[in-house]
């Protein structure tokens, strides 16, 4: 009998409702129904607009009931660090901060004269980043402490709309696990380090496992939607471990990367790396489906070519990703490049503006089209991966035979070979919904009507397509050159 679920996915650019239906041990997705997450300024600060988000889930959700099929689950994922306070009386207290405001500027050496980064990674496992929950919470802590007063916890943002489909406010561990603030080998919060802060230890809500069953749908969201007899579950809340979950590899031997606004590279573990090397590169151990670690680094990913595209719109040239790509496929290869992770490719505004200044800066030719500039910020990631890889397999020891490519960046096929060519691996693209495509199976397989391996499902449901490495003597020298630019601060 086809079963039928619902994922709610929450992405930097928009939220979707995904349909899934299991049949015969295959599963088809369809998008639902599509929403835009347009943060706002707001009084000098930078906010998610979480309440339109919600709307534009249920009305994903009224859309997916109108079709008259019994739906079995639904699970929200979301993008990690940001959290919403709650509080018994106020679901909200207060607006979520978007992890790109002005006010974490220089929080990490704030928290590092009072705690060292040496003992944050030692419990933590993770990368350093300012935007991670731990200096979030840090700030508020000297920022807004009458909000922290007010509020009973913290819920993290794909936890947050599970909490408003079920009523029950828990912390789901791959998404906790992004916070700086869990402990992956005691499999808690690293409650020692909080205490180190002075963190407030009611803020943090109580911990589940991937795949754990919350219960019957909110009795207001299912008046308003019409859904009925539907169990809410949280899967990985993650979206980047919902994602991994859903990569169609086999063995050990292949990486992953999930490239969307974020490019996120690294291969899947039984066990965390925390060590000195792990540290010295900077890589995370991020939990994931089925009691395993994310080892993987955050890189800047798709979200300067955004950046590019927001800014020529705002001139009147409003060019779409497509003929982005092409006009890039048309331009001089290797001819100027950036370091993505430089700071300030991280900010919001004027990113063609700061690609020039870079260029300048660095003594390289200035992109002179909409093209060369995108091809410059494609093959600049393209090296990147390249690099990231190849400290990916000296802390694991692993040899790498295939490169995994899933999320919405799996479609830049331009991407992919350029990708290919810096790796020198083959690169394997798809699925391009693998974070809704997880979060649909690890319902199935958690209601019990799933059996076997998800991965296994993935590989007869959806194609994947190959790109092969082409000449290597160019991207050779490119790397070079590559690794001779100037970073600034990270971001």
């Amino acid at each position: 009998m086809e079963k039928h679920y619902l994922a709610i996915d929450l992405g930097a650019e928009s939220g979707r409702v995904m349909l899934g239906s299991l049949a015969d041990g295959k599963l088809t997705v369809e998008e639902i129904h599509r929403f835009p997450n347009t943060p706002v300024f707001i009084r000098g600060s930078l906010r998610w607009d979480l309440l339109a988000l919600f709307h534009g889930a249920k009305a994903g959700l009224k859309k997916a009931a109108d079709r008259g099929m019994a739906i079995s689950g639904i699970s929200t994922d979301a993008w990690g660090v940001d959290y919403v306070l709650t509080s018994k009386h106020e679901p909200m207290v207060g607006q979520a901060f978007h992890y790109r405001d002005e006010r974490l500027d220089g929080a990490p050496e704030k928290v590092f004269a009072q705690v060292s980064a040496d003992r944050i990674f030692a419990e933590t496992g993770i990368q350093f980043m300012q935007i991670n929950t731990l200096y979030q919470l840090w700030t508020d802590t000297r920022t807004r402490p009458e909000v922290l007063e007010w509020a009973e916890r913290f819920l993290m943002i794909g936890d947050f709309f599970n909490y408003l489909c079920s009523d029950k406010p828990v912390g789901e561990i791959s998404l906790a696990s992004t916070s700086q603030l869990y402990n992956p080998v005691k499999h808690d919060w690293a409650w020692d380090l909080i205490a180190a802060l002075k963190l407030p230890r009611k803020l943090f809500p109580e911990l589940v496992r991937p795949g754990t069953r919350l219960g019957p749908l909110a009795r207001e969201v299912a008046l308003e939607t019409n859904l009925k007899q539907v169990e809410v579950i949280a899967g990985c809340s993650h979206d980047t471990a919902a994602a991994v979950a859903a990569i169609p590899g086999q063995g050990e031997d292949w990486a992953f990367l999930s490239s969307g606004t974020w490019s996120l590279l690294g291969t899947e573990l039984p066990a965390p790396i925390i060590n000195a090397d792990s540290r010295r590169y900077n890589f995370t151990n991020e939990a994931g489906y089925a009691d395993t670690i994310m080892f993987r680094k955050n890189i800047v990913g798709l979200w300067i070519v955004q950046e590019c595209k927001r800014a020529w719109e705002a001139m009147g040239n409003a060019y779409g990703y497509d003929d982005l790509t092409a006009m890039a496929e048309a331009a001089e290869p290797l001819r100027s490049l950036i370091r993505p992770e430089d700071a300030r490719f991280g900010k919001p505004g004027r990113m063609p503006g700061k690609i020039t200044d870079y260029c300048r800066e660095s003594g390289q030719p200035i992109p002179d089209s909409p093209g060369a500039f995108i091809r410059c910020v494609l093959e600049s990631l393209a090296l990147l991966y390249g690099k990231t890889l190849a400290e990916c397999a000296a802390v694991t020891g692993r040899s790498f035979r295939t490169l995994h490519v899933v999320g919405g960046g799996s479609r830049n096929r331009l991407l992919n070979q350029l990708t290919a060519d810096a790796v020198g691996l083959p690169v394997l693209a798809g699925p391009v919904e693998a974070t809704a495509i997880g979060n649909l199976l690890i319902q199935a397989k958690t209601l019990g009507h799933e059996a076997g391996d998800i991965r296994s499902v993935v590989r007869r449901s959806f194609p994947v397509e190959t790109f092969v490495p082409g000449e290597s003597g160019p991207w050779r020298g490119a790397a070079k050159r590559f690794e001779s630019l100037p970073v600034g601060s990270a971001i």
